[in-house]
C-alpha cells in the first residue's frame, strides 16, 4: 500500500530532495509550502524531477498557528492516515523578527511551529500502520541553550544564539515525544543533516543574505546528500521501531547531557503547549 507523507518546507533545499527522494520510492508526498507562487513551481519540478504524480502542494505558514491549525484540518479532511511527517521546514534570522503570534522567529518556525503541526497530525499518525516523525535538527543544538527565562530572546538576541536554542528544542522535543509515544506503533527521530547549502540563511520576504549565502555554498553538502538520513529514517525498514534517537549520515550518534536532560524536555514541552495553545495529551 502507498505511504503517505508530509514534508515542510518543501519548495527548496532538503525538503525539495526529500520530497524527490520518498516519490521516487513510491510514496505519496504533501509538499507543505507558505508561498503559493513558489510552492507551485517547487510542485512542477518535483513532480518532473521524480516522474510522480503522486505529490501534490498545501499551503500553510509555519509562523501562524491559525495558519497550522487550518493546515491540519484540511489534511483530515482529505487524508485518513499519515505514514511520515518529515518537520524539515526551518529559518535562521540574521536580525530579530517575531512571527504573527510574536514568537521570535527561530524559536516560532523551527520549533513552535512543528510542535504544534505535529501534536495536531498525531490522529493521523496513529492510523497508520507504523507511523514516523523525522525532525530536521542540527549540530548547532551544542551550542544552545534553552532560555527558559527569555525563551523569545527579548534580550541579547544574536542569530547563532537563538537558531542554536531551537535545534536544541527540536532535539529535546523528540525525546519527549517518543517518550509518549512508547506503546503505539508511531516512532520520533531527529537528524543532524550537516552542513548543507540551502536557502535557510536567506530573509524569508528580503532575500538579504543571498550574497553570503553564494560565498560560502562552495563548501556545503549538496541538499541531496543533506536529505540522504532524514529520508533513511522516513523509509528504511530497519529503523521501523528505532525512536527518540538522534541520526547523522544514517546511524544514531551520543548527544550531550544537556540534549538527553528529560526534566528539560518535559519542561520545554509545557512551555510548548502554553504557547501554542493546546492540551497537554
Amino acid at each position: 500500500m502507498r505511504k503517505m507523507m508530509v514534508v515542510t518546507g518543501a519548495n527548496s533545499g532538503m525538503g525539495m530532495a526529500s520530497t524527490v527522494a520518498l516519490a521516487k520510492q513510491g510514496a505519496e508526498v504533501v509538499m507543505v509550502c507558505r508561498n503559493e507562487q513558489r510552492g507551485q513551481a517547487a510542485l512542477a519540478e518535483a513532480i518532473r524531477l521524480s516522474g510522480s504524480d503522486k505529490i501534490h502542494l498545501m499551503l500553510c505558514d509555519l509562523g501562524s498557528l491559525s495558519s497550522i491549525r487550518g493546515f491540519a484540518k484540511a489534511f483530515a479532511a482529505r487524508y485518513n492516515k499519515l505514514d511520515v511527517l518529515l518537520n524539515n521546514a526551518g529559518v535562521v534570522m540574521i536580525k530579530r523578527q517575531e512571527t504573527t503570534n510574536g514568537f521570535e522567529m527561530d524559536m516560532g518556525v523551527n520549533h513552535l511551529g512543528h510542535f504544534l503541526m505535529t501534536n495536531l497530525l498525531l490522529d493521523p499518525l496513529l492510523a497508520s500502520s507504523q507511523g514516523r516523525i523525522v525532525t530536521v535538527a542540527s549540530g548547532a543544538y551544542k551550542v544552545g541553550k534553552i532560555h527558559f527565562d527569555d525563551p523569545f530572546l527579548m534580550r541579547g538576541f544574536n542569530p547563532a544564539k537563538a537558531y542554536a536554542q531551537s535545534k536544541l528544542a527540536n532535539i529535546l522535543f523528540t525525546k519527549e515525544l517518543a517518550s509518549r509515544l512508547v506503546g503505539t506503533h508511531v516512532t520520533a527521530n531527529c537528524v543532524h543533516p550537516g552542513a548543507v547549502g540551502t536557502q535557510i540563511g536567506v530573509n524569508r520576504d528580503t532575500g538579504f543574505g543571498k550574497t553570503v549565502l553564494a560565498m560560502v555554498k562552495p563548501f556545503f553538502l549538496t541538499p541531496e546528500k543533506g536529505a540522504e538520513t532524514a529520508v533513511y529514517l522516513a523509509s528504511a525498514p530497519e529503523v521501523e521501531k528505532v525512536t527518540g534517537q538522534y541520526f547523522y549520515k544514517n546511524k544514531p550518534q551520543q548527544l550531550s547531557a544537556k540534549a538527553e536532560s528529560m526534566e528539560d524536555a518535559k519542561r520545554l514541552w509545557e512551555w510548548s503547549c502554553r504557547q501554542v495553545g493546546i492540551e497537554d495529551r
